[in-house]
């Protein structure tokens, strides 16, 4: 990023990328504990799954109304309500937790707002990037770091979280509120994204240029979404099916394992900052990182077919991850820098409900499939790896705006 962004534009960017940090942290790091939470609640593997995909459906459902108030009402006067509430339903899951005998309903709630607040926080920072660079480089560029961020976020949540559960184990919910302040904090000192010079649009002429751009770049725009789905829907399962695995057969717990389950996030948050930064404006470079990523992303689910131990799960998420890496900030740019600035958070909305689907049917899902044989998981991964390749190469066209 050095000699691309003035000081305060840098400055601006890590104070919006703490954003995708937080709310990262604040669903990821109940990943390694949610076999703990099973146990604690006497509950079966498919109810613990809802903890994280009650908190995507509520995203799912709202993250389209945050983009149009973002559009409507500014960034950052969405971005900071929607921290504030989010940290209110940590603030629910830890009391229940702490407090009650029986406290699942109230977890479920406490996640539930979490979600409503999520949704206008992570999504609304990516039309913010887009807002603030004029260059297609630098926007890039700040995607890239928006997405490092959070999947930094995906690999210190296993540790943050498993060790914040080994001293007691609903403490992962309370660190949720503090990040969120945090977060609050410093967006309020650093960042001030430009004034709107246009005249916002009536809602009906606001829905007609969506209509207008669905019909126009349509074909694209939903090979997109649907790219990030599956890529958040292996993500999350795998997670879930690792996390899950790693205690019952083979006996890895605590710090431990989050170390095991930050090894592939820290290969996917490397790989998206150096995709960030190499990409640039350039859409082939774009298109070649997402067919590159989803070719090793169903080449890495055949290793675990023919050899059953951990090395090789561990080997195949570690894979997996780098092709995930590669196709995200990708994905991000294109879908930002081929809309324009009205419309865009409500469109980059779009694409983040979409992906939040993944991230809301990957764990209940593969909790499934975990009472069958393991293949079957590699199986389904595979098959959307390279159904993720032949979208990106038959849909995406590179010589359109």
């Amino acid at each position: 990023m050095e000699g691309i962004m003035d000081t305060k534009k840098k400055w601006s960017l890590w104070a919006l990328s703490t954003v995708p940090l937080v709310m990262t942290l604040g669903n990821s790091m109940l990943i390694p504990v949610l076999p703990t939470i099973e146990k604690k609640l006497a509950i079966s593997d498919f109810k613990v799954s809802m903890i994280i995909t009650v908190y995507s459906i509520v995203a799912i459902l709202l993250i389209p109304i945050a983009g149009y108030l973002s559009d409507k009402w500014g960034r950052k006067k969405v971005i900071i309500p929607s921290l504030i509430i989010a940290g209110i339903g940590g603030i629910v899951t830890g009391w229940a937790s702490w407090k009650l005998e029986n406290p699942f309903t109230w977890i479920i709630i406490g996640r539930i707002i979490q979600g409503v607040g999520s949704a206008g926080a992570m999504p609304v920072v990516i039309p913010c990037v887009g807002d603030m660079f004029k260059d297609e480089e630098e926007v890039s560029c700040g995607l890239g770091l928006v997405e490092t961020s959070n999947t930094f976020g995906k690999v210190l949540s296993p540790i943050l979280g498993s060790i914040l559960a080994s001293i007691i184990w609903f403490l992962p919910f309370f660190a949720i509120p503090i990040l969120c302040a945090i977060a609050i904090l410093l967006i309020l000192i650093f960042v001030k994204p430009p004034k709107q010079k246009k005249e916002i649009k009536s809602l009906k002429k606001f829905l007609k240029s969506i209509q207008n751009i669905f019909h126009e770049k349509g074909t694209w725009l939903f090979t997109i979404f649907i790219l990030g789905t599956i890529i958040m829907f292996i993500l999350f399962g795998m997670l879930f099916y690792l996390s899950t695995i790693l205690e019952k057969r083979y006996d890895i717990y605590g710090i431990w394992k989050g170390c095991v389950l930050a090894i592939p996030l820290a290969a996917l948050s490397f790989t998206s900052y150096l995709t960030g930064k190499k990409i640039g404006d350039q859409k082939n470079k774009m298109k070649k990182c997402i067919v590159i990523g989803f070719i090793l992303i169903s080449i890495s689910f055949i290793i675990p077919i023919f050899i059953k131990s951990i090395v090789p799960i561990i080997a195949t998420l570690l894979l997996s991850g780098i092709g995930i890496g590669l196709s995200l900030p990708s994905l991000d740019a294109l879908v930002t820098e081929g809309i324009e600035k009205e419309e865009r958070g409500t469109i980059t909305s779009l694409y983040s409900s979409l992906r939040f689907f993944g991230v809301a049917l990957g764990p209940p899902l593969f909790a499934f499939l975990m009472k069958g044989p393991d293949n079957n998981m590699m199986y389904l991964s595979m098959a959307l790896g390279i159904i993720g390749i032949f979208l990106t190469v038959k849909f995406i066209r590179t010589n359109e705006k």
